[in-house]
């Protein structure tokens, strides 16, 4: 059974910073892709970010710039940098194994002053 636990989440001013972890278990970790999605109030989940096994980053485009992807496969561990945060960037993120289709819980982001 995969788990992934989300962390890092909380109530930040606009312009500033979080950053995501995203803790996984129960699988090799290493080989598979990992991603960030997020979810506002009313609208569909959405991919943010997702980093390949040999860990290439792909963005989608409202976060390019602003928001980095990274994992550490000695820690089981991907991470979500986000710098530069905007109102409309609040939303729960969810960490995904996109190779397995497992979803951690979700961490909730809120950008407001």
């Amino acid at each position: 059974q995969v788990q992934l636990v989300e962390s890092g989440g909380g109530l930040v001013q606009p312009g500033g910073s979080l950053r995501l972890s995203c803790a996984a278990s129960g699988s090799i970790f290493s080989a598979s892709a990992m991603a960030w999605y997020r979810q506002a109030p009313g609208k569909l989940r959405e991919s943010v970010a997702r980093i390949s096994s040999d860990s290439r980053p792909t963005y989608t485009d409202s976060v390019k710039g602003r928001f980095t992807i990274s994992r550490d496969n000695a820690k089981n561990t991907v991470y979500l940098q986000m710098n530069s945060l905007k109102p409309e960037d609040t939303a729960v993120y969810y960490c995904k194994d996109s190779t397995r289709g497992y979803w951690g819980q979700g961490t909730q982001v809120t950008v407001s002053s």
